[in-house]
């Protein structure tokens, strides 16, 4: 089946403009997601289908009151539970936008505006295959479960964080992440992410002596310090998984301050750190601490993870999910068969909700989503036939397996 042959493509291609020129036009960066959630839930009433508001909050470090989109299908038989997942939050606007960036410009079948790409496209893509599918099947087995989340963009992935502690994901046999997949990878759409790295954020504290700064000899830098400790972490040999590659640490963020004229007692390197399976906090706090004694220093340090709203949220662990697993096989073969191409396969190499999702489930979770470019950039755009193309994938897999 090729759906540029089918009667059907230019009205879901309509419907596609449509959504996607609405869901732009709404200002939804990280932590200010309430318009966009209530347009969504809005939407999905008029459409006759019954989601709700699911509310969460972080006590502990943000003090953010969130809310996500749930839609719950429960078919009338046995059978499995499939979840939809995309996030609704943008990342802040940037600089150097030629085009309104909340119009939904349209160019050479290109719809540009933030958050377009990432990934409003996905959350339309899911929108529209799922109303599609309550309108042409009464009738089904198992369950369908979509969310559309806020925060996926801010520090703990708070809004798919929440759904999994608050146990509205138990039982999920098979996770669907629209994200922008074949832009994440840059490989031709369309393109499947199989897995994805893991990350953990955290710092080094380094504690010096004060003096004067005429007399630095008289003291300890610890901006000196923290300096030879950098150097030292550039010479890490990093694990080499086979399908997810090597992870890699990335010095974020270096502070210290001696003032007018003193030697800095103290200094704070802030660190994020991608690994692969087999690499946890365990052997990060390993590779640091040799690091540090490379380095040579001689004053007192401490490697501190960042804290977090719950222990479920603390990392992104990285996963896999085997080629081979039922589910992936058909979801595979549907897009082959939707797109009349064949599918590019690869891991993506940064952080997400699918990572959550992927890791903590205990059930496979692919990430499968519209092109485009302009990922947390100016003049970002999503191509309009991969997100109605995405959009009839997944259809067409929820016929082929709930049904």
């Amino acid at each position: 089946m090729n759906i540029q042959n089918n009667n059907s493509y230019e009205v879901l291609k309509k419907e596609t403009i449509e959504l996607m020129k609405d869901l732009i036009s709404i200002k939804s960066p990280y932590f200010q997601e309430d318009e966009i959630m209530s347009f969504v839930d809005g939407w999905f009433h008029r459409n006759q289908l019954d989601s709700y508001i699911h509310t969460y909050e972080d006590n502990k470090i943000t003090k953010f009151k969130g809310k996500n989109v749930v839609l719950i299908m429960q078919g009338d038989s046995k059978g499995p539970t499939i979840c939809l997942n995309g996030h609704l939050d943008t990342v802040n606007l940037c600089k150097g936008w030629s085009v309104n960036p909340y119009e939904g410009w349209i160019e050479e079948e290109n719809i540009y505006g933030l958050g377009a790409l990432d990934m409003k496209s996905g959350c339309c893509a899911i929108m529209l295959a799922v109303k599609k599918f309550s309108e042409n099947y009464k009738s089904f087995k198992g369950k369908l479960i979509t969310t559309l989340v806020s925060d996926e963009e801010g520090p703990y992935g708070l809004g798919t964080n929440a759904l999994i502690e608050d146990g509205l994901l138990k039982g999920v046999d098979f996770s669907i992440i629209a994200e922008p997949s074949a832009a994440f990878i840059e490989m031709p759409y369309p393109a499947i992410c199989l897995g994805a790295r893991g990350g953990y954020g955290l710092e080094i504290e380094i504690f010096g002596k004060s003096a004067h700064a005429a007399v630095p000899e008289k003291g300890t830098n610890a901006a000196d310090e923290a300096a030879k400790v950098v150097c030292a972490l550039g010479e890490i040999q990093y694990v080499e998984d086979k399908l997810l590659g090597k992870g890699v640490l990335c010095v974020v963020g270096i502070e210290s301050d001696g003032g007018a004229c003193s030697v800095p007692d103290y200094a704070k390197i802030k660190l994020f750190w991608h690994i692969v399976r087999n690499e946890n906090e365990g052997t990060i706090q390993r590779e640091i601490e040799n690091a540090i004694e490379r380095s040579g220093i001689h004053c007192e340090y401490k490697i501190n993870f960042r804290e977090a709203p719950s222990e479920g949220s603390k990392g992104f662990l990285p996963y896999t999910v085997e080629r081979t697993n039922v589910y992936v096989e058909k979801f595979i073969q549907t897009a082959e068969q939707v797109c009349a191409k064949k599918m590019s396969i690869g891991y993506l190499q940064s952080i997400g909700d699918f990572n959550y999702l992927g890791s903590r489930l205990n059930a496979p979770a692919v990430i499968f989503g519209a092109d485009g470019k302009g990922l947390h950039s100016s003049d970002e755009y999503a191509s309009i036939d991969s997100i109605v193309k995405t959009s009839e994938t997944i259809y067409h897999f929820l016929e082929s397996i709930l049904l």
